[in-house]
């Protein structure tokens, strides 16, 4: 067998004679230079030391008696969200302020939490980043001069319902009002969750007919809610009819299923995507908590149905406001092969001021990361701007001085460098 040498041993290459399908998924035996070959859904010892690093989501305090079968079967946590203050009492100590929040914010907003993210929360801490991200507080009931039902004006740059078409060259697909978990900080709570909101046939037939008469766009995000929310079967018309359209390069899936509902990535479901490549994942993690062993296997299965996947990260008070925090989310979605895409400031939606941090915090992480980790770990970070303004980028000042020709620069350690121009 052929070697292929790496830091500390020498690993083997899949040998000519492996069954059809199987790859270095298998233990391998150093005495006789042989694998143990094993289902390739299974994640291989080769990597054992990154699986390793995630630990299991359990069931909390509510779920310890629900038979496998069942928590792992995606319709069933749909099914069995919590949505009611008597549920979530079972799961958490509810604080006065999240039972009054929640009293008083339900009819604007709703909540939802599927049993696998209720039971990363801890149950004794209301400040808990997973809590803080899916039941309501206080500060949902407080609407600033600068709050805006529509923030990024969606609904004035849609030509038919459900096509949002900004940019040149690209379009947003809205194709449905529901998500497995209703995030407390979501930019759009004016209609996410409203089943009078929701993407009926006529709606998403009349997005893909706008979609085939306009030639000059390339590029889909398929978003709601979330796409992932729709069967199998749905999302199968969607993407064929998508993929039939000659402009159409890629589309993109918006979706958090992988942070609230990893049970969501099902064989039949990366069966289905392998057809329709070049497909990629937007996901949504917030915090380090959110990176599960579910959640690791979950993005394995897209990465290994040949899907980009990529990360757009919220900044939010009290959940990832900190530089190291940050840093450690980056680090694990590498390990869970996912690029750190986007860090977005928290929009101006209605309701959600008391997340919002000033935009310095940001360049301050930027300023922590760059230089000091991988640039791979380094997203950028963008001002999704108010009022249709679209994305801005921000960075911190590394431009010290620029006189004609020469350019002073400084590097992330401070020293300053002078490049000259020809």
């Amino acid at each position: 067998m052929k070697e292929k040498r790496g830091h500390d041993m020498a690993l083997p290459l899949l040998p000519h004679d492996a069954p059809q399908g199987q790859t270095h998924a298998g233990k391998y035996d150093e005495s006789t230079g042989s694998f143990e070959w094993v289902d390739g859904k299974k994640v291989g010892p080769l990597v054992d030391h990154i699986a390793a690093r995630f630990v299991t989501g359990g069931r909390g305090r509510a779920w310890k008696d629900v038979p496998d079968s069942e928590w792992n079967d995606w319709r069933w946590q749909q099914r069995n969200r919590v949505t009611r203050m008597e549920q979530l009492e079972r799961v958490v100590t509810v604080t006065e302020d999240e039972r009054r929040a929640f009293k008083e914010s339900d009819a604007m907003f709703h909540m939802g939490i599927t049993p696998y993210y209720a039971a990363l929360m801890d149950p004794e801490d209301p400040a808990c980043p997973v809590r803080l991200q899916s039941v309501p507080k206080m500060g949902e009931l407080t609407f600033t001069p600068a709050d805006l039902e529509d923030p990024l004006a969606e609904e004035r740059d849609m030509p038919v319902p459900g096509i949002t078409h900004r940019y040149p060259d690209r379009v947003l697909f809205y194709t449905t009002h529901n998500c497995p978990v209703y995030c407390r900080h979501c930019t759009r709570k004016r209609k996410v969750a409203d089943p009078t909101s929701a993407a009926a046939r006529a709606q998403i037939e009349g997005g893909l007919k706008y979609i085939e008469e306009h030639k000059e766009i390339r590029d889909i995000v398929i978003s709601g809610g979330d796409p992932l929310s729709l069967s199998d079967e749905r999302l199968d018309y969607l993407l064929g009819r998508l993929r039939a359209i000659p402009h159409v390069e890629i589309f993109r899936l918006g979706t958090r299923n992988l942070v609230t509902l990893p049970q969501r990535i099902t064989d039949d479901f990366v069966k289905m995507v392998r057809k329709y490549h070049p497909v990629f994942v937007n996901t949504h993690f917030n915090h380090p908590k959110e990176c599960t062993k579910e959640a690791f296997e979950a993005c394995r299965r897209i990465a290994d149905a040949g899907c980009s996947i990529g990360n757009q990260m919220v900044l939010l008070k009290g959940v990832n406001d900190d530089p190291k925090l940050v840093k450690e989310l980056n680090h694990k979605l590498l390990m869970m092969r996912v690029r750190p895409y986007y860090i977005y400031q928290c929009d101006l939606a209605q309701g959600i001021s008391h997340f919002r941090t000033p935009v310095e915090s940001g360049l301050k992480i930027i300023e922590a990361l760059r230089g000091h980790t991988s640039g791979l770990a380094v997203p950028h970070f963008v001002v999704d701007a108010p009022n249709g303004g679209g994305k801005i980028p921000l960075m911190p000042e590394y431009v010290v001085k620029h006189e004609g020709k020469k350019w002073t620069l400084r590097n992330y350690a401070g020293k300053q460098f002078v490049y000259e121009e020809p």
